[in-house]
């Protein structure tokens, strides 16, 4: 209301101030008068019992009907269509469901567990081999239906494949394999804490084999929520990368042999020529080697002569050319929050 007055003294027409508002001239006489209470009154008005209501009779009806022996292992969608074919009416089935949750007759039913919510995995790297993340995927074979399966992981700080093969058949044997090999090649010392090693729920990342290894290795298994397939983004993100190369054989692979050889292409140009968005356009080869520091200074240097030759084309300062510090999976909200207050 005091928008509206300011904008009449200001020579505005009412009703257009009250379109603006998003309100009619009817609203604004009325929430003038002076019996117009000041808050909403909608939390704390009186309001009618609906006329169809079910009636405590017969809702004690509903209760006794479904705790019957003949209706224990049946829901209210199999229970009313039953006492129709009887002749019987007593409640729609959302009525059915209403009473029991009121009563607290509604539980889960069956041998299988409860469904609960998984947490989400979060964890952030500030050096190489504290995070990796692996997956498999599916290359097409020679024939429709036929598949062979990339084992792939890879180190989120520095965006480097560490470890992969291609085999025919997905397995944990196969994965712990890969892991062992990956570990020794790497030579890990856990000097900067545990290794963790994220990747989503399938079978070989579950296995018992895998398990052991981990264990054996002192490795920390971390997974993605059931059913969420952009909790490892990474793997994900890596293995687009592969699959859109334009040498990517679209049709499928001749066999084991060819599926390998092509991988163990792509594998090298990655790691020795693939300029990495996420890592200021460094090859994930020179940054896993301690190569970047050294690379990012040069191109400073570079910025910094080009912009005292011509300093009118910069009109602030240059490229910084830095890295991040960490490198985050899926870093909760909460975070993001606290350092919004924090600013």
């Amino acid at each position: 209301m005091e928008l509206v007055d300011e904008a009449v003294d200001a020579g505005a027409r009412q009703f257009m101030a009250c379109a603006e508002l998003g309100i009619t001239t009817r609203t604004l006489q009325r929430w003038k008068q002076p019996d117009t209470p000041d808050g909403d009154q909608r939390p704390v008005a009186e309001r009618p019992e609906p006329k169809h209501k079910l009636t405590p009779e017969e809702k004690a009806l509903i209760l006794e009907t479904i705790n019957q022996p003949e209706y224990a292992s049946k829901p209210p969608s199999q229970i009313v269509p039953i006492l129709a074919d009887r002749g019987e009416y007593i409640a729609s089935e959302s009525s059915f469901y209403r009473v029991m949750r009121e009563f607290g007759e509604q539980n889960h039913r069956g041998r299988a567990l409860k469904p609960e919510g998984k947490p989400l995995s979060s964890f952030c790297a500030t050096a190489m081999n504290q995070g990796w993340s692996w997956d498999i995927t599916y290359l097409n074979g020679p024939i429709k239906g036929l598949y062979y399966y990339l084992y792939l992981i890879l180190d989120i700080f520095t965006r480097d494949i560490v470890g992969w093969e291609v085999w025919e058949d997905e397995s944990a044997e196969h994965a712990s394999h890969l892991i062992r090999r990956a570990v020794m090649a790497q030579n890990i010392r856990n000097t900067l804490g545990p290794l963790i090693l994220h990747s989503d729920n399938g079978s070989p990342m579950k296995g018992a084999t895998m398990l052991a290894t981990l264990y054996e290795l002192g490795v920390t298994p971390s997974r993605s929520r059931p059913r969420v397939s952009n909790d490892n983004p990474y793997s994900e993100s890596i293995f687009k990368t592969c699959k859109y190369r334009p040498e990517f054989p679209t049709k499928g692979f001749s066999g084991l042999e060819d599926a390998r050889n092509w991988c163990l292409r792509f594998v090298r140009w990655y790691r020795q020529e693939h300029r990495h968005s996420g890592i200021q356009f460094i090859t994930p080869g020179q940054y896993h080697s301690g190569q970047a520091e050294i690379i990012l200074e040069n191109r400073r240097q570079v910025y910094a002569e080009a912009r005292a030759k011509n300093p009118l084309r910069w009109s602030r300062h240059t490229r910084p050319w830095i890295l991040s510090k960490e490198v985050w999976l899926n870093r909760p909200k909460s975070f993001d929050e606290d350092l919004r207050q924090l600013s």
